[in-house]
């Protein structure tokens, strides 16, 4: 029988699910939604975003997974279950899966995130720096003696690392990515204009509307909400210029932490970032003008990955056929108990 190789990327706003042969298979919002009176999900993935903000006050929509760690086992088992059962329908072969994590994830946080799998129906579990399979996705060859930096901008956090040889030489985390944007501009929004909106206007004000540098674009989108000052339902158009100080204060962040990762940074390596550029991956580092904000920021090039969204997961998928090459970053985290029962099979490196 074929074995069946996974990669998932297991992100707080985002699910994504990649193989080898396929590329990406599967990319789902981490959002399920509750029936508080029976406890049962009644949906995952797209259907619960939906509800969001919509929903009877019986029914709990909720993000399992916060700055990339598992806030809700039950809830992130749930996701991961259907979700794999939906790339790998037979119970007959059970899948080797990769897991991206956050390079400063504590065992404990580590440990939650083996057991969603493995009891999802996984054969054997191995954990990947989110950093490192960044870089892999975006075709970065990791195992050449050459540094390269990556800024992986997710939906609840930002990995920084320098890498070099398959490992990771210096890396940093801060909890402040896409959903922390989000925020950011509901919060300018209702003190600026006493409007209270919700989570999916504030994206698309983020997607649509905002920009870190000041350039000549310029947008407009007039969202709806409800009015503080008048307690009913209001609009308000909200122009690109107006969202300069929200975005360039959390921008200015995550450059403070890259430059932080930097200065750290021995000189010969520090010499091959500065000749090859920053690299920007994830969902949150497509935000409009981020990547010349930061590169004005550090003075080193910076460009965006082909794909951001999906470099993580590719990357995830691919970390299971050159996990021997890896100096960090990749590490079989299958039980002992678990990985005895499974001893006659073969390790899944080429």
């Amino acid at each position: 029988m074929k074995q069946q190789d996974i990669g998932i990327d297991l992100g707080t706003s985002s699910i994504v699910i990649a193989t080898q042969e396929k590329g990406i298979v599967l990319c789902q919002p981490s959002v399920g939604a509750v029936d508080t009176r029976t406890g049962s999900v009644i949906a995952v993935g797209e259907k619960a975003l939906r509800m969001t903000g919509r929903a009877p006050g019986y029914i709990e929509v909720i993000r399992p997974l916060r700055d990339g760690v598992i806030q809700d086992q039950r809830m992130t088992h749930e996701l991961i279950l259907r979700f794999v059962n939906e790339v790998c329908p037979s119970r007959l072969i059970k899948p080797r899966v990769a897991v991206c994590v956050p390079a400063a994830i504590t065992g404990v946080e580590a440990d939650a995130v083996v057991e969603s799998v493995m009891s999802a129906g996984a054969r054997s579990v191995y954990l990947v720096d989110e950093p490192v399979a960044a870089a892999i996705g975006a075709g970065v060859d990791i195992r050449a003696p050459r540094g390269c930096m990556v800024i992986d901008i997710g939906g609840g956090s930002t990995d920084i690392a320098v890498i070099s040889m398959g490992g990771r030489v210096r890396a940093a985390g801060l909890p402040v990515a896409g959903n922390a944007f989000d925020t950011c501009i509901a919060h300018w929004v209702q003190e600026k204009y006493a409007l209270s909106i919700g989570p999916v206007t504030a994206e698309a004000l983020k997607k649509q509307v905002a920009c870190c540098t000041r350039t000549e674009f310029e947008a407009v989108l007039e969202v709806k909400g409800h009015s503080w000052e008048k307690n009913l339902p209001a609009r308000q158009l909200v122009y690109t210029h107006d969202l300069y100080e929200p975005v360039q204060e959390l921008a200015g962040r995550i450059a403070d932490a890259a430059r932080g990762v930097l200065e750290a940074t021995p000189p010969e390596l520090a010499a091959d970032i500065a000749r090859g550029g920053i690299l920007l991956t994830g969902g949150g580092s497509m935000l409009r003008g981020l990547a010349g904000y930061l590169a004005g920021a550090l003075h080193v090039d910076v460009a965006l990955a082909p794909e951001p969204l999906y470099c993580v997961a590719r990357g995830t998928a691919a970390s299971l056929t050159m996990g021997r090459e890896l100096a960090a970053g990749f590490r079989d985290a299958t039980p002992k108990v678990w990985r005895s029962a499974f001893a006659e099979q073969p390790e899944p490196f080429n």
